[in-house]
């Protein structure tokens, strides 16, 4: 019964007359192509300034079309993806050859006219509509040459020089691929201490470990004799190169002193659990401290000399507190010995300048602090000075309040009229008269120290017998600072980084690859990490990547601490023993600035960088 009403209703009068069912307008639109393609196409055109297809170019107002078969453009679609994958161009050269290219690619050769092959749109275009855009797109070009060569006869007399120019300037004969970024075969200098370095490539790295007995004593020969050996670009198999094997060992060697092989002396700064449990004979020993002392007093001064006679480029000195670098003449861009020192308290600068040492605070002042105040005035200018920090660490307003912290907490006493008899808390005197902002930079890379020139000997003697050079107790009490070197000293033991080889894989997209991996430990100095980045080139094809973990107290020796350019030093620099391509990169003045780098990544032999 249902059934019986709905068809009553659908052929009642209820709906339009001119209501028409799908069959019937499918009907229709058959019947009307089929009358139109017997129509010639100069009958019918179609408005002016009008899309052909979507998107594509505006046909002019004379072009022929069928109007009945006219598409409307689709504003949303994107012109740069109105070609297909089966798109074509014609490229004709200049003998007039038809030459077929895909869109995607392209001819390194000179092109004249490039016409997209009309063949692959049969689906939008009739026959007729095809030949009739082939026609009009061959007379359109006759038009344009013949109107050309009338405006201008002196193109028969231009040279092929000309025509190659044009064809330059043209920004369609300038490929993306041609401009090509500038090669960066080198990396900024570092003179920061490194705990460990993390190397992966996509060739394998197990040419690194389980050297031969050979081959690690003619590493050891070399680095004892400052002999280098120079490698091939192209190197086929780097697991069999025995002078690539030796050249790695060679990098790995450091001298240190004093040498425990039971205690880890590197790093000393906030180490106390490394060293908590070690057995520890000089701690309650007072003669056997005397002892330790006075050998490394003897190391450190036989370095001295040798870095003075330009046979050692630099060495470190690590204490519990602090660190030194000592560097050459002709060292990061320095005509003079210098050092630098951080992190560093009010108490040791103050020594110092007891000591007659003229030292600078980069990242404070400009000017070198004097000698020794001689009043109570010269001493708050000078502490105004070494107060402008560059830090930010506490600002005005903090200070402001702690300022009145301080003054509400004594105000009792002035209110009971006792203040002048009651003497006030040490701690508390030390924040009045110096202030918030100078206090905040002792311990801090703001406070790093510069020191240059004849003042740098004084420097050695004030660690000599400065008493609190070594902790008086502690797991670290009794213990001299650890000296560093890359070449060998009075008093110190050679030793190697150690290096291991892991082959792991890594998720690329979905899929999985083989990466190696290299793992290196110890105390590693700069001249250990270019070496080694070095023998990193030619092994993986210029292809890999580092993982730099710097000593934290050590990133700040990076900066510039004079504005002395060095001297023509480089005949006398051949003698500190380091490998020629490693020396050059040191003598240049470092652009880390406060920062360290902590990645490096070699792509095409092109270095990249990150701090």
């Amino acid at each position: 019964m249902d059934e019986l009403v709905v068809s009553t209703m659908s052929e009642g009068s209820s709906y339009s007359p001119s209501f028409k069912r799908p069959s019937d307008i499918m009907r229709m639109r058959r019947k009307r192509a089929r009358s139109e393609a017997f129509t010639s196409p100069e009958e019918s055109n179609p408005p002016p300034c009008i899309r052909p297809f979507s998107p594509g170019p505006l046909f002019p107002s004379n072009h022929t079309r069928s109007s009945g078969n006219f598409k409307r453009r689709n504003p949303f679609a994107n012109i740069e993806n109105r070609h297909g994958p089966r798109k074509k161009r014609l490229i004709y050269n200049d003998e007039g050859k038809e030459v077929e290219d895909d869109a995607t690619g392209g001819q390194t050769g000179k092109s004249i006219t490039i016409r997209e092959d009309l063949t692959t749109k049969s689906n939008d275009f009739t026959l007729s509509e095809l030949l009739t855009t082939l026609e009009d797109a061959s007379r359109h070009e006759n038009d344009k040459q013949k109107v050309s060569l009338s405006e201008d006869d002196s193109l028969f007399e231009e040279s092929e020089e000309d025509v190659k120019t044009h064809l330059v300037k043209s920004p369609q004969a300038i490929s993306p691929c041609s401009i090509a970024a500038p090669l960066c075969i080198e990396y900024p200098s570092d003179w920061s201490l490194k705990t460990r370095l993390l190397f992966t490539s996509p060739l394998p790295l197990s040419w690194c470990e389980h050297p031969k007995a050979q081959e690690e004593a003619s590493g050891l020969s070399r680095h004892c004799r400052a002999q280098f050996s120079t490698l091939s670009h192209n190197l086929q198999d780097p697991k069999s190169c025995t002078e690539l094997r030796c050249a790695f060992q060679q990098s790995l060697i450091y001298w240190q002193h004093p040498s425990l092989p039971w205690v880890p002396l590197f790093p000393r700064i906030n180490a106390e659990r490394r060293f908590t449990g070690k057995s520890a004979p000089w701690a309650h020993d007072l003669e056997l401290q005397q002892v330790l002392m006075s050998e490394w007093s003897a190391s450190l001064s036989s370095l001295y000399s040798l870095l003075k006679a330009r046979l050692c480029p630099y060495f470190y000195v690590c204490s519990y507190q602090f660190t030194v670098l000592f560097r050459a003449a002709g060292l990061a861009g320095s005509g003079s010995i210098n050092a630098l020192l951080s992190p560093t308290t009010k108490g040791l600068r103050e020594a110092m300048r007891a000591d007659g040492i003229e030292f600078s605070l980069p990242l404070v002042e400009e000017r070198p602090a004097s000698r020794e105040p001689q009043s109570l005035g010269d001493e708050e200018t000078s502490q105004q000075k070494e107060s402008e920090c560059k830090e930010d660490e506490c600002s005005t307003d903090c200070l402001e309040d702690d300022d009145e912290d301080e003054g509400s907490s004594l105000s009792w006493l002035k209110e009971m009229g006792v203040q002048e008899k009651i003497k006030k808390p040490e701690g508390i005197s030390i924040q009045l008269n110096t202030g918030g902002r100078k206090v905040s930079v002792d311990h801090k890379p703001g406070s790093v120290v510069f020191v240059e020139g004849p003042h740098t000997f004084t420097l050695v003697n004030f660690l000599i017998n400065c008493k609190s050079l070594v902790a008086a107790a502690g797991s670290q009490a009794g213990l001299p600072p650890t000296i560093l070197a890359p070449v060998a000293f009075r008093g110190a033991a050679m030793h190697s980084l150690k290096a291991r080889c892991v082959n792991v894989k890594s998720q690329v997209g979905s899929a999985y690859e083989n990466i190696s991996s290299m793992e290196i430990t110890g105390p590693i100095l700069p001249t250990s990490l270019h070496a080694i980045t070095t023998l990193l080139r030619p092994a993986q094809k210029g292809n890999f990547s580092a993982m730099l973990y710097t000593h934290t107290p050590t990133a700040v020796l990076n900066i510039h601490g004079t504005k002395q350019q060095s001297a023509s030093v480089s005949a006398d620099l051949s003698a500190f023993g380091l490998n020629p391509a490693s020396l050059q990169q040191l003598q240049q003045s470092s652009s880390l600035g406060k920062a360290a780098l902590t990645q490096i990544t070699m792509h095409n032999y092109n270095y990249s960088w990150k701090k």
